[in-house]
């Protein structure tokens, strides 16, 4: 059994600046004020919008991304609109199979859960964890052994199995998914893997994500 983090990756999203002077561009059709747009014109523009919640405009440009995360997570993920998603299948991936290193890997919930591994009661709970986590691998191996097909066997796999989950999002998706994610009110462990994202766009996209 292998434990890893969480973690984000942006697999497909046009160049900065020509995010931003296409979506100027589409923005001020409304005012009809294209003659405003200058080299230095579309952050402030872009800027304003959001700030009278104009967000309409930013659902011209899309950004995808692939989440390594639980498989649990991911249940609350695909509940978001307008959006596109494709997900690792436990029904044909075949964890005995030497790609996957013949064994299944569990994403480690001591961060989204703030563990302190030092604490004796923190401790305790993530060996319990881990045994279950154990537990369900051979449960898994064993039913593969007398003859289930992956599809049967995935049944005793546990919410805690690594997954990946491509989705793609217009830019005022994102930001709602944000809002909602990074909320202190949502579950820990997608509040951890919403802010690693969060952190992402901020660098990559900065003008539409540094106010969240």
């Amino acid at each position: 059994m292998k434990i890893i983090k969480p973690g984000v990756e942006i697999i497909d999203m046009d160049d900065y600046n020509t995010i931003i002077k296409k979506i100027e561009k589409i923005g001020r059709v409304c005012y009809k004020s294209e003659s405003n747009i200058s080299d230095e014109s579309a952050e402030r523009f872009i800027m304003n919008i959001l700030k009278r919640g104009h967000e309409s405009v930013i659902e011209h440009e899309t950004v995808t991304v692939r989440m390594i995360c639980d498989r649990g997570v991911t249940h609350e993920i695909v509940r978001h609109r307008i959006a596109s998603y494709s997900q690792e299948s436990t029904r044909y991936c075949n964890y005995t199979n030497d790609k996957f290193g013949s064994q299944i890997t569990v994403i480690d919930p001591t961060g989204g859960f703030a563990y302190n591994l030092a604490e004796e009661n923190d401790l305790a709970r993530y060996n319990v964890w881990t045994e279950a986590m154990e537990n369900a691998e051979r449960s898994y191996f064993k039913m593969l052994e007398l003859g289930a097909a992956p599809q049967e066997a995935r049944s005793v796999l546990p919410n805690s199995l690594k997954t990946e989950i491509v989705i793609t999002m217009n830019l005022r998706s994102w930001r709602h998914f944000f809002r909602l994610r990074c909320d202190p009110h949502a579950h820990p462990q997608m509040r951890e893997v919403a802010g690693i994202a969060l952190e992402v766009f901020k660098e990559k996209l900065p003008i539409f994500f540094s106010d969240m």
